[in-house]
């Protein structure tokens, strides 16, 4: 049976927080992704309804039987650390995954926690995308958004060398009206599917701490 990994974005009061659940089909590696959910709460919508909605959603994809495996990867960077707190006191009965991300060099494990540089997100999907890997159906609530974003989404080198994410071309996509949320919701939940070996590794086994940590191939941002 194919497993799920779900990516919870969240968003600061005036920011989209969106949710993309994708559906893995084959090993690590080489598994075809079908995204089947994306949702965007409402502007303002507190985090308490936040967590109610992602329960529901990963409720009714247990209820299928046999049970799928799911994984709940979160964005605990920025306002995710309260919303994590939240999540882990709802026990969705599910492996989760806190995501901190960051504009390192490195993949720093730690139990479920786990540190990842922004263009390992980034370069999980354009890879998944070129490879023709991911697919989203035309017909999905906001499927057009997301391609949008997908379109839209921009790697900055400076002058110093140092690169950059984000939807649009120039510093100020933000104030633009351009969001990258769905964006990160998916890549998170498929960063996490391609960083799991097989589907009977638990999340504290293949996240487990690692001396030395992971190197990415990438120079600092």
């Amino acid at each position: 049976m194919a497993d799920f990994y779900a990516g919870l974005d969240l968003g600061q009061a005036q920011d989209w927080t969106a949710l993309a659940i994708v559906q893995r089909h084959g090993p690590a590696g080489g598994a075809v992704y079908h995204v089947r959910h994306l949702e965007r709460p409402a502007l303002g919508t507190p985090y308490p309804v936040v967590v109610e909605t992602v329960a529901a959603r990963i409720t009714a994809l247990r209820a299928v039987v046999p049970p799928p495996t799911v994984v709940l990867a979160i964005d605990k960077t920025g306002v995710g650390a309260p919303v994590l707190d939240l999540i882990r006191r709802a026990a969705l009965g599910v492996p989760l995954l806190a995501i901190t991300i960051t504009g390192g060099t490195a993949v720093v494990r730690d139990g479920e926690e786990v540190h990842v540089p922004k263009r390992d997100l980034v370069s999980t999907l354009s890879v998944l995308l070129q490879s023709g890997r991911l697919k989203v159906a035309e017909g999905l609530p906001l499927a057009h958004v997301l391609t949008t974003e997908l379109l839209n989404f921009r790697v900055k080198i400076s002058l110093s060398g140092h690169d950059s994410y984000g939807a649009g071309t120039d510093a100020a996509w933000r104030e633009a009206g351009t969001n990258d949320d769905l964006c990160l919701a998916v890549g998170m939940a498929c960063w996490a599917a391609e960083s799991r070996p097989n589907r009977a590794a638990s999340v504290g086994s293949y996240f487990a701490p690692r001396s030395p940590p992971d190197r990415g191939p990438f120079p600092t941002r």
